[in-house]
Formats: structure tokens, C-alpha cells, sequence
């Protein structure tokens, strides 16, 4: 009786070093096999879904195509196009309070700038803040929409953000149409 009992011990030890022993390779291998297929397909799975999001105006994949640049630092979304790409309807979201949104038009030419921002979001607190001009003079606020007359030749940013005169949810899905 004393012996099986000590026995009993010794076999469990024995069968959970062996199962470990066995599937410690397979772990391994199977780690280093399936993680770099699952982490593409997540970050593919993600670029989808910013994809679906982000560009959701239908205008928006063609531009994308043609050179609209995108970055995201500190709460600020910056994108980056040609004028010569001019009109066209970016789909952009604000995804935490107190972002805003840079479109610089680079090579901008016009006498005059038109853009509009649209949402489906209900009560949603959005607008141009400002525009930059060619000569570096700012000029804002704005309301959802904008007609100005840009003088000289060059870079123009369009700057959309949260009104602070205005109560609403800041985050959303919204479009920018501009002309």
C-alpha cells in the first residue's frame, strides 16, 4: 500500500514532465509558424477596416491612388494633396475628443477655395477652424462650410476641428468635399 502511494506521485510527475517535454516543440514551432500569418492577417484586418472607415467617400479611393498622403501624430490627422487633384471628397473619422484634421492643397493656384465638411453623425461638433493661406496669414472660424478668396499662389491648409463655442460629440465619421 505505501509503495503505490509513492508511486502514484511519480507517475503523475512522470506523465506531465513527458506531455511538456512533447508539446514544448510543437508550441514552439507552431508559434513561430502561425504568428506571423495571424499578425498579417490582423494588420490586414485593420488596414480593411481604417480603409472602410477612414475613405469612406466613394471619390476618396481615387484620389488616394493619385497621392493623398495621411499621417496621425499627437491627435492631429494631416493629409497632403495636389490641387491639381482638385474637386475631390475625402472620408476621414475623429476618433478622440480634441482632435483636428490638416488638409494642406500644395501647388493651390485658384482665386478661390470651396470646401464643405458633411457627416451622417447626429449632433456632431465640427467645422473649419481656420484656413492657412499661401502667405502664411490665417484667417477663422468658419462654419461647416467655406468660400474664400486665397490670395497668391501655393500652399493652403484647411484646419477642421471642434467648435468651442458649440456643445456636440467630437467624435465621428465625416467627409470633406472640396473644390
Amino acid at each position: 500500500m505505501k509503495k503505490s502511494l509513492l508511486l502514484i506521485p511519480l507517475i503523475i510527475i512522470s506523465c506531465k514532465k513527458e506531455a511538456n517535454i512533447s508539446e514544448t516543440p510543437n508550441m514552439d514551432s507552431a508559434v513561430v509558424t502561425e504568428m506571423p500569418d495571424a499578425s498579417a492577417k490582423a494588420d490586414s484586418a485593420e488596414l480593411r477596416k481604417k480603409d472602410s472607415i477612414i475613405n469612406n467617400a466613394p471619390v476618396t479611393k481615387e484620389v488616394l491612388r493619385k497621392g493623398v498622403m495621411r499621417s496621425e501624430k499627437e491627435g492631429q490627422i494631416i493629409r497632403t494633396a495636389d490641387a491639381s487633384q482638385l474637386p475631390f471628397t475625402l472620408g476621414e473619422e475623429f476618433t478622440k475628443d480634441g482632435q483636428e484634421l490638416v488638409l494642406k492643397l500644395t501647388h493651390y493656384d485658384k482665386t478661390t477655395i470651396k470646401a464643405k465638411i458633411s457627416t451622417n453623425e447626429k449632433d456632431f461638433n465640427i467645422r473649419f477652424n481656420q484656413i492657412k493661406l499661401p502667405n502664411g496669414d490665417y484667417d477663422g472660424p468658419f462654419s461647416r462650410e467655406i468660400i474664400y478668396e486665397t490670395k497668391g499662389k501655393g500652399e493652403v491648409w484647411l484646419i477642421i476641428g471642434k467648435s468651442n463655442m458649440a456643445s456636440g460629440n467630437t467624435i465621428g465619421s465625416f467627409n470633406v468635399s472640396v473644390e
